[in-house]
């Protein structure tokens, strides 16, 4: 139901505004990703009455502008691989941020020719941005705009030296994202209020890229009875059982706190 509420508040948001509604599959964890969830998210969609331009992106199919984009900044050396495991950050006693961990920067020093020789025994590594060496070349304080909030400093510090592709994925949600988001002259984003903090990311990823920066507007999260938000795992709530249990759109739309039904068409 969460994903219900924004692409309905993005949908009305654009035809409010004269504006596009764009779809785009974010698929790039091809082991997790498979064609019949995509299926299935078209199908809830056009249950909800939606309609979306054509072609659909699908962030698979591109990676190679993923690339362009991380070769561009390990040119600009605000980029450096990491050789740790997901254990071994675990273990160290390092500052918690609103996403977890934050990066203790393990392998933030290493000389390039330490780096050289241990992609060249075929270490596995990430790349992460070196915000320090990124902040460095570009303009601060940056400032991001949010519809509800308004205007805001960003502080990517809150997230550190996160992680922008990896070797069995080429890319990350954060640089991807910000790729697309330019590709596709996204003037307004709408996602909910769990993503906030990956925009001080973001807007630091655009500056460094020289691309444009969207407006924002982070919404409330739907929650369930105990105060958690929408799980995956809790079948019962997503968008599939519930129209196959037969239940009407339109009194989803109004439990979600929408007024107007049905929406036009684009």
């Amino acid at each position: 139901m969460g994903h219900a509420y924004s692409a309905l508040l993005a949908f009305h948001e654009a035809q409010k505004n004269d504006g596009r509604f764009l779809l785009r599959i974010e698929d790039i964890d091809t082991t997790r990703c498979k064609p019949e969830f995509i299926e299935d998210i078209y199908k809830d969609l056009e249950w909800l009455g939606l309609r979306w331009e054509a072609p659909v992106r699908c962030q698979s199919q591109h990676f190679t502008d993923f690339q362009q984009a991380l070769d561009t900044l390990k040119s600009m050396g605000v980029i450096y691989p990491c050789f740790c495991t997901r254990k071994e950050i675990q273990n160290t006693q390092s500052q918690i941020g609103p996403e977890g961990i934050i990066y203790p920067g393990i392998c933030k020093h290493l000389t390039a020719e330490e780096q050289q020789q241990l992609i060249d025994m075929g270490k596995s590594h990430s790349w992460r941005l070196n915000l320090d060496a990124a902040l460095e070349k570009i303009d601060t304080p940056i400032f991001w705009r949010d519809q509800i909030a308004g205007q805001i400093a960003a502080t990517p510090e809150l997230l550190g030296d996160v992680i922008l592709a990896r070797k069995d994925t080429p890319t990350s949600y954060h640089l991807s994202v910000v790729v697309d988001d330019a590709l596709q002259n996204i003037t307004h984003v709408i996602r909910g209020k769990d993503l906030w903090h990956a925009t001080h990311i973001h807007v630091v990823l655009q500056s460094l890229l020289k691309l444009p920066h969207p407006s924002y507007w982070h919404h409330e999260l739907l929650l369930d009875e105990s105060g958690e938000k929408f799980a995956k795992r809790n079948k019962s709530v997503t968008l599939k059982s519930i129209r196959e249990s037969g239940a009407s759109v339109k009194d989803l739309y109004t439990k979600l706190g929408f007024n107007y039904f049905p929406p036009v068409n684009l």
